[in-house]
């Protein structure tokens, strides 16, 4: 790693139903072998099921406004309920190993919010691919719906790393 400068930030492009960067994101952390057309069906199929399901969930978010760009989009509904679902999962707190005299302490830090959206979108997706229903468009939008209603096992995760977090905040002293 070079010790010059940090990496450059790749610029991706939004989605091209509603044009958005987050949803993007999330496609491309789907995508298995490099097969992006797949990753779009299966979410813009979870958000379609969300927009059908989630109906109790998005009406209390309708004060926030539009989240992308094409809110009148059948499936804008179910995007809202992503962001929200999103928003519920990604963690504040997390433990970082930190060695210090021969010991190694695990010292809690706040995590920056581009680090918390990246660990919300791997729970969410990595919950997914462990539910039981029979296919994956059902599976994802099962658990974005349960993350959205503070449920689910990305929403225990990201309970178990607070927990974490705050069993060890005696080290918080150590963090740099």
């Amino acid at each position: 790693m070079s010790r010059r400068h940090a990496a450059e930030k790749r610029k991706i492009l939004p989605d091209p139903k509603f044009g958005d960067l987050v949803l993007s994101k999330f496609m491309n952390n789907i995508m298995l072998d490099g097969k992006k057309s797949t990753a779009e069906k299966i979410v813009y199929g979870a958000l379609e099921i969300m927009d059908d399901k989630g109906s109790a969930i998005a009406t209390d978010d309708e004060d926030q406004g539009d989240t992308g760009a094409g809110s009148h989009i059948s499936g804008a509904k179910g995007l809202r309920i992503f962001h929200k679902a999103l928003k519920k999962v990604r963690p504040q707190v997390e433990v970082r190993s930190r060695r210090v005299g021969g010991a190694t302490y695990q010292v809690p830090v706040e995590v920056n919010m581009g680090r918390g959206t990246a660990l919300a979108m791997r729970w969410l997706i990595g919950a997914a691919r462990k539910r039981s229903e029979n296919t994956m468009i059902e599976r994802l939008a099962g658990e974005l719906l349960d993350a959205a209603n503070d449920r689910g096992s990305a929403v225990k995760k990201r309970d178990d790393t607070h927990k974490m977090a705050d069993a060890n905040k005696a080290f918080a002293h150590y963090r740099w």
